[in-house]
């Protein structure tokens, strides 16, 4: 299923997602990006990409920040080395795909939610 093509295009999202704290007007502006993409499911994100990795990554990684950005989490807390950041990935990745293999209809902005929970064991 076309879903299934997440675990592909979202490996780089989580720490592409900005890890320190931000400004109150950068914070805003994130929110405001991130909110016109909150409708997405697992099977619409994949639809409506169609193949598209950029896009699906560039979705993930707004709602990943958001997600980040409301836990008041710095990513660097969690992976300071290329090795610590790839396994950060690929635990996201797996909890992504997970969520998404769980239920495809299932909110995407929850889903990574739930996958940075996960991931970083919170």
């Amino acid at each position: 299923m076309r879903f299934f093509k997440l675990r592909m295009f979202a490996c780089a999202a989580i720490l592409a997602a900005p890890g320190v704290a931000l400004a109150d007007d950068a914070a805003e502006q994130m929110v405001q990006e991130a909110l016109p993409l909150m409708h997405y499911t697992c099977a619409s994100i994949a639809e409506e990409a169609d193949g598209d990795e950029e896009f699906v990554v560039t979705v993930v990684g707004k709602m990943t920040a958001l997600s980040l950005y409301n836990r008041q989490i710095n990513i660097e807390d969690h992976a300071a080395t290329d090795e610590e950041k790839a396994q950060l990935r690929e635990a996201f990745v797996a909890a992504l795909s997970e969520g998404c293999a769980a239920d495809k209809d299932a909110l995407l902005g929850g889903v990574v939610d739930n996958a940075v929970k996960t991931t970083l064991g919170l």
